[in-house]
């Protein structure tokens, strides 16, 4: 049987001649049915503010849990993101190694293209060369011949010449001289 302050506040006792005072026992009645109605409201506040920490403890428990998902689910998105970067770094390497190389191979291609030009240019320099000498010891040979006709009295007759353009001789031969 559960005992309440009530009924500690309407126990009767019997009553006889040599027992305790009645006033006594009144006043220590009601001082303990105090001090139990005061437990027993403090038992309810506790009991009360048990059930509020275990909702909120569930509450918690449960934001814990979610938290370890989210976490979870940005750990995998974190290494997929990486894997991904790690990836398309690769393809990018890869592709600027694939442009190097055909760069450096276009490059060979147009130094050796340049070289055969710059040989067939150096070729073709040399034969105009050759060519003006050879064209200049003629013009200087006729010119000897004219002069030295000129001062036997051959100086009548004309030139038979190259038919070539008059050309300063003094530069080119300079000009041949540097080369």
């Amino acid at each position: 049987m559960k005992l309440t302050p009530l009924d500690i506040r309407r126990q009767e006792f019997k009553r006889v001649l040599r027992g305790y005072d009645p006033v006594e026992i009144d006043t220590f009645m009601e001082m303990t049915a105090n001090e139990f109605e005061e437990v027993l409201k403090s038992q309810k506040d506790m009991r009360d503010r048990v059930l509020e920490l275990e909702v909120q403890l569930k509450d918690y428990r449960q934001i814990e849990k979610t938290l370890q998902q989210t976490l979870l689910q940005a750990q995998e998105a974190t290494g997929k993101t990486y894997e991904s970067a790690r990836k398309e770094a690769e393809l990018i390497t890869r592709d600027a190694e694939l442009r190097a190389t055909a760069i450096i191979a276009q490059a060979h291609q147009d130094l050796s293209q340049l070289k055969r030009e710059l040989q067939e240019l150096m070729t073709r320099k040399e034969a105009l060369v050759h060519q003006l000498r050879v064209i200049l010891h003629a013009e200087l040979d006729l010119l000897k011949t004219l002069e030295h006709g000129a001062s036997q009295g051959l100086g009548e007759r004309s030139p038979a010449g190259t038919g070539k353009t008059a050309i300063d001789l003094d530069r080119v031969a300079r000009t041949l001289d540097h080369d």
